[in-house]
Parts: C-alpha cells; sequence; structure tokens
C-alpha cells in the first residue's frame, strides 16, 4: 500500500455513514482567496502594468483504491495556486506560485512584467470587452462537500468490487475500485473592477474486472460521478454493472472488413460531440487547423440534430456562470436543425476571427444533444450493424476529419446483439458521419459535461480480420 501525506485528514463520517455532506475541508478561507487577488492587482499597477489579471485557487481531495478487497493506494491532495498575467500594452506576461505570501506575490508579479516587456506585441491580446464581463450571477449549487473518513471510503471500494466479483464465477480478476471526493474554490480578478469566484465539488466512485473464458480474458468497467454524494450511483450498482459489461463481452469475436451502419454508445458518443467542439473552437479555427473552417451557417449535420449549451443547469458537470474571463455564460443554440449556429471562442481568439468572446474561455458549458429513441429502439432501426462500447487510440485527424480507431463492442442481427466482438478498427470521416447521423437516443449521459445519448451513423468501414 502507498500512502500520500501531504493533506489534512478526513473528518468523521456523519449519521449517514458514507454519505454525509459536511463542512469545507479548504486551507484557507474565501476571504484570504479574495486578499490574495487583491494583493496582485495592486503589485501589477505598482509596477507599471497597464491592464492584470488573476485566478488565485485551491483544492482539495481524497482518493482510496481497494483491489482484492486489500486497500492498494490512499492518496490526498491539497494545492493551491496563483496564476498572474499582466499587459503592458498589447505585450503579455504569464507567471505563477503556490506561495501566498506577500513577497512570492510581488515576485510573481515582477516576473510576469519582465517576461511581458521582452514578448511580441500582439493587438489581439488583453482583458475581456468590459461589456460581457458578467455583473451578476446565480448559484448553481455546484458546492457539496464529502463528510467522507478512509474508513467509510475503505468500505464503500469494497463493496463496489465485491458486487462485481459476484456477478459471475468468471469473473476471476479485479482492476480494482476506486473511491474519490474533491473541492476546489477560485476567484477571478482584474483591472476592470470584475471579482468573482465559486466552490465546486466532484466525486466518483468507479470499477474494473476482468472475467476469462477458454483462456481468453476480457475487462470492462463503469462508473458514477456527481457534484453531490447524494447523486452518486449505489456501490453496489456501480460493481453490479462494471461486472455485467465484462461478463458479456465473454467470446468476443473478430469480424471481416465490411460497411455497415454503426451505433455508438452513449459514452462513446460524447467523444465524437467532442471532436465536433475541438474543430470549431477557437484555437482550431484561427490556426486553421480544423476540418469545420468556415462552417458557421453551413450545415454540418444531419437536419434533425440540435446542440444547446446550457452553462447553468444546476449541479451540472460543465455548468459555470462566467467563463475564465469573467464573460458572462447563457444559454444558446450552437446547432440548429443541422446548421452550425456558433464557435466556442474566448476574448483572443474571437479578436483573430473579428468575432465577439462567446463565453467559452476554458472550454465549453453543458452541452446538450436532445434524442428521443431508447437504446432498444435504436438497435431494432439499425437491424444489422456494430454497437460500439469501447473505442481505443487517438486516430482522428483535426484537419481533414478523417476517423479511424480501435474498437469493440457487439454485433447486431435483427435488431438484438448477436455476439461481442473485438480488435476490429472503425473508419470513416467525421464530416460525413456528422451528416449520417441517422437518429440520436433518450439514454443520455449526463456524468459529464457533454449530455448526448448513444447515435446511429447510417455507414462506416470496419476493418477486421
Amino acid at each position: 500500500m502507498t500512502v500520500s501525506t501531504n493533506a489534512v485528514r478526513a473528518p468523521a463520517p456523519t449519521s449517514r455513514p458514507g454519505y454525509g455532506e459536511g463542512k469545507s475541508h479548504f486551507p484557507v478561507s474565501t476571504a484570504t482567496l479574495e486578499r490574495v487577488a487583491a494583493a496582485v492587482l495592486d503589485a501589477a499597477r505598482a509596477g507599471g502594468a497597464s491592464a492584470a489579471e488573476t485566478e488565485v485557487s485551491q483544492a482539495v481531495g481524497q482518493s482510496v483504491t481497494v483491489r482484492k478487497n486489500d486497500v492498494e493506494t490512499i492518496a490526498y491532495n491539497r494545492d493551491k495556486g496563483v496564476g498572474v498575467t499582466v499587459y503592458v500594452g498589447a505585450r503579455r506576461g504569464h507567471a505563477s506560485t503556490a506561495d501566498f505570501s506577500d513577497e512570492s506575490i510581488g515576485a510573481t508579479v515582477d516576473k510576469a512584467l519582465a517576461i511581458a516587456r521582452y514578448t511580441a506585441e500582439d493587438p489581439c491580446a488583453g482583458l475581456a470587452d468590459p461589456d460581457r464581463l458578467a455583473r451578476a450571477w446565480p448559484d448553481l449549487d455546484l458546492y457539496h462537500p464529502w463528510e467522507l473518513s478512509v474508513d467509510d471510503a475503505i468500505a464503500l471500494g469494497r463493496e463496489t468490487e465485491a458486487a462485481a466479483l459476484a456477478v459471475d464465477p468468471r469473473l476471476t480478476n479485479s482492476e480494482g475500485a476506486s473511491v474519490s471526493r474533491g473541492e476546489s474554490e477560485f476567484i477571478y480578478a482584474n483591472s476592470l473592477g470584475f471579482s468573482g469566484g465559486y466552490r465546486s465539488s466532484r466525486h466518483h466512485i468507479d470499477c474494473a474486472v476482468i472475467g476469462e473464458l477458454d483462456g481468453a480474458m476480457q475487462r470492462d468497467y463503469w462508473y458514477t460521478a456527481a457534484r453531490a454524494p447524494d447523486e452518486l450511483l449505489a456501490p453496489a450498482d456501480v460493481g453490479r454493472i462494471a461486472g455485467e459489461r465484462t461478463v458479456r463481452r465473454l467470446g468476443s469475436r473478430q469480424l471481416g472488413t465490411l460497411e455497415c451502419p454503426v451505433l455508438f454508445e452513449a459514452p462513446e458518443a460524447a467523444d465524437l460531440l467532442g471532436a465536433f467542439v475541438h474543430a470549431v473552437s477557437g484555437g482550431s479555427l484561427y490556426r486553421k487547423s480544423s476540418f469545420l473552417l468556415d462552417s458557421l451557417g453551413q450545415s454540418v449535420f444531419a437536419s434533425h440534430v440540435n446542440i444547446h449549451e446550457e452553462p447553468h443547469l444546476l449541479r451540472g458537470r460543465g455548468s459555470a456562470p462566467f467563463d475564465n474571463e469573467g464573460v458572462a455564460t447563457e444559454r444558446r443554440n450552437v446547432v440548429e436543425n443541422g446548421v452550425v449556429q456558433g464557435y466556442f471562442l474566448g476574448s483572443y481568439s474571437a479578436r483573430k476571427l473579428g468575432l465577439r468572446s462567446t463565453g467559452n474561455a476554458g472550454g465549453a458549458h453543458n452541452l446538450v444533444i436532445p434524442g428521443t429513441d431508447d437504446l432498444a429502439a435504436l438497435m431494432r432501426r439499425m437491424g444489422r450493424g456494430l454497437f460500439v462500447t469501447e473505442q481505443l487510440g487517438q486516430g482522428v485527424n483535426a484537419v481533414t476529419g478523417d476517423y479511424s480507431r480501435g474498437a469493440a463492442g457487439f454485433w447486431i442481427e435483427d435488431g438484438q446483439i448477436a455476439y461481442p466482438v473485438e480488435e476490429i478498427t472503425i473508419a470513416g470521416n467525421l464530416k460525413q458521419m456528422f451528416r449520417d447521423i441517422v437518429a440520436l437516443g433518450s439514454d443520455i449521459d449526463r456524468r459529464g459535461s457533454r449530455h448526448v445519448g448513444s447515435m446511429l451513423i447510417s455507414r462506416m468501414t470496419i476493418a477486421g480480420s
């Protein structure tokens, strides 16, 4: 067993062992973060910066991993930091420190100023436009600390793993079960007068087990994640699902090379959505390293596909009242009836493109794709084809959209699972794949920031044995 000791001890469990919400575990107060942020801006002004911004943050967490009923790791984290960005005219400098002392703050600001004075001018550099900054924002209910002791975490991990291995005697080994809790807080402030921040939490239980049949081994996993501990799936259910997913892969076969419909399970469909986000994000667009250049107002998806950005979902993984530059976030239609309505831009990339920030400095916020059919209905609609439950490798060309990845899943006949398949490659081009989306599922995976159900694509190339 390995133990990391750079953190405080977790408090004792509440009256609901393992699931109580409790007090903050942060090492410093919110007022301290605000004081440090103000000190950074004061030092930047005194040093001659024409503009400045800072993010002051702290994070705490605990993670326990159990494997084959033994405690394998116990890890704690307790971090804090200050990031400083200064502007001297159109020149930019950045520096950071983990030390909150006045001396360290002054030295860090001096470093950022020295860097700025020796960098090239960039007319697109600078703070966000003042009229785009958030002035008031809602409480999105993102902070729910988990009063979880190490002993309780170990017990939950053991329960999760035991439930997985109990599914079938052919489950002969385990990669372990992990239980983690995490909290973070930040204050972002800039010389335009903006100052804001909030606390958030993220908790997690996962499990992966290994099964064996006729000398061939298969592995699968499952996990649950939520802002609040009472929204996590029960440990026994996480383990059971992990076990069932592994068992159903036993006896996997290869396929021959063919073309057929492909149904992506919801978590894999979220990966495809991520490729779209990357392609229409500012950095990819102004560097001209995207297969979707100049796609604003263009039909990219099938006409029934709609994608909404929902930054204010309560307890959402991607929820945020403002972005990393203080720009207010808002609900918007990113894709409407297959047509791209907006990019994902921070202030710098927006200026490079001659556009306005969309409040996406730091990334997208809760992308939601509505779907109508449940998974069984999607399989019946496909009739015969490949159901992908896992993808391997990074075979996506961001410039051309060419897509080629290793995959595993199930062969579908007559709308039902016929047998598991492995060691195959699926290939296509994302431009065509997006246009060939036949249907979207109602089995929406909300564990992350891309809320999408299973996705049926009419045709892709399968390379097998």
